[in-house]
């Protein structure tokens, strides 16, 4: 069955589709009611199972020997789109749309420096919290240590409190290893913020992966996410930030290619963006 319109844009036709049928929703039912019945009462599963049987019988019967079909009606029309806008709008190109790819980065070797400076740095905290909570210098790297080693965050508060020299070797390794990780990315990532790297790293930076792993921990393992007391930890953080951030700021700055894609006025120190975007916004205004 197909018509048409006058216009030609619109039409009715009918087209071909399985027949509608309750009998997978009174199955669903009767498998709910089944197993429901088993921690109820056996009158229940007794009702389900019915349900079921009747279920299948009736759906079969839809499919057997023949798939039961019916034709639907369906009206389509055809809609053209257009646009109000003749032309495509289009930026102007300037210096400032590349602001966050930097031209400059830190080398390898002032994210090494500047993670491992952290690295010490936040010792002190961890330490001063391990002393005023627990009277123990050990149960920082013991802390640590259990998030690498099976079954130590289930251990009590005393043996955390306790030396022990697997637990200060694996706590090294994880710390120097992390350190010197998010070290490497805040020499990747501290040219993009010129204005305020400090705040960056020191507090921002510190804030967020604080935040990730929380609730990370309290997905994979709520018990260690317990012991960890996430004011104290915070403070590590910013120290490390502070002290890493400050280093790696000290080294100089290598240029990218994203530098020698620059013109050449401006490589040679002729011109600045800053100039560059004045000058232009003058001849506009021209």
């Amino acid at each position: 069955m197909n018509t048409k319109t006058e216009n030609g844009r619109s039409s009715v036709h009918a087209i071909h589709m399985p027949a509608p049928t309750a009998w997978p929703f009174i199955l669903a039912i009767g498998a709910t009611l089944l197993f429901a019945g088993l921690v109820t009462a056996w009158a229940i599963s007794a009702l389900g199972f019915v349900l079921i049987v009747f279920a299948c019988v009736g759906w079969f019967r839809n499919i057997f020997p023949h798939e039961r079909h019916e034709y639907v009606s369906v009206t389509t029309e055809i809609i053209e789109i257009k646009s109000s806008r003749e032309q495509v709008a289009r930026l102007p190109a300037a210096a400032s749309h590349r602001s966050f790819l930097p031209v400059e980065r830190y080398t390898l070797s002032a994210g090494v420096k500047g993670g491992l400076a952290g690295g010490v740095a936040m010792i002190a905290p961890a330490t001063i919290f391990g002393l005023v909570r627990f009277h123990s210098l050990w149960y920082a790297p013991n802390l640590l240590a259990a998030m690498a080693i099976p079954g130590w965050s289930e251990r009590s508060t005393a043996f955390l409190s306790s030396f022990h020299l697997e637990g200060l070797l694996v706590a090294g390794v994880v710390h120097v290893l992390a350190s010197v990780l998010v070290g490497l990315l805040y020499g990747a990532i501290l040219p993009m913020f010129p204005w305020e790297p400090i705040a960056t790293a020191g507090f921002l930076a510190p804030i967020f992966w604080s935040g990730l792993l929380y609730a990370g921990l309290e997905a994979v393992n709520p018990t260690m996410n317990r012991r960890i007391d996430w004011l104290w930890f915070i403070a590590s953080q910013i120290a490390f930030g502070l002290v890493a951030g400050f280093v790696v700021n000290l080294h100089v700055r290598v240029r990218t290619p994203q530098f020698q894609a620059r013109p050449f006025a401006e490589r040679a120190g002729l011109i600045s963006p800053g100039v560059e975007e004045e000058a232009d916004d003058e001849d506009r205004t021209q």
